[in-house]
């Protein structure tokens, strides 16, 4: 594989997946799925491109989601999608992606931001997290492995997914209490 191939998504988008994903339920801490380390996956696998599949369709039907990773729908497995398009802070963007085992392999230029989780609905938090980003992992369905260069708010978003398929949510990142908020409704 040249190193072009290896960058990038080659293509990839949710629709190569060949199916239909199904919302799932987000299920919410004190879940102890949310706090246990998810096994690698074999990303051929029938389960898992359903399960890519399913946390497209539920990431995409809820309001300012920009991840979803598997054990925020019950699952413990090393499963998560990402979407930033179209988000304010977002300045690299790759679109809708898959990832399975997906590993940091470089980070760069730490900065604290706040972050929120569909599976904490009430609070955010200040997370100092690498603000350029290199990933590894593999694309559901056809199994091929990428490396994916990101910067900004899409490199939070992944590492905060890859902290979900560790078992880490990012109240386990903030560097206290006095950096923990109740999350602002607006009407």
């Amino acid at each position: 594989m040249t190193a072009e191939e290896y960058a990038g998504l080659g293509g990839w988008t949710p629709e190569k997946l060949g199916l239909a994903g199904e919302v799932r339920t987000v299920v919410a801490a004190p879940d102890p799925v949310l706090s246990r380390p998810g096994p690698a996956v074999d990303p051929t696998s029938a389960e898992v491109v359903r399960l890519a599949a399913d946390l497209v369709a539920t990431m995409r039907v809820s309001p300012g989601c920009v991840g979803l990773a598997a054990p925020q729908v019950g699952v413990s497995a090393q499963v998560f999608a990402v979407d930033v398009t179209g988000h304010p802070k977002a300045v690299t963007v790759h679109g809708t992606f898959v990832l399975c085992n997906a590993t940091v392999v470089e980070a760069s230029r730490w900065k604290a931001g706040r972050e929120g989780c569909m599976s904490v609905p009430d609070l955010t938090g200040d997370v100092k997290r690498a603000s350029r980003l290199v990933v590894e992992g593999v694309l559901p369905g056809s199994g091929d492995p990428v490396r994916l260069v990101t910067d900004g708010f899409e490199a939070r978003a992944l590492q905060h997914e890859i902290d979900h398929c560790a078992g880490l949510l990012f109240l386990d990142r903030v560097a206290g209490a006095h950096a923990v908020y109740q999350r602002k409704v607006y009407l």
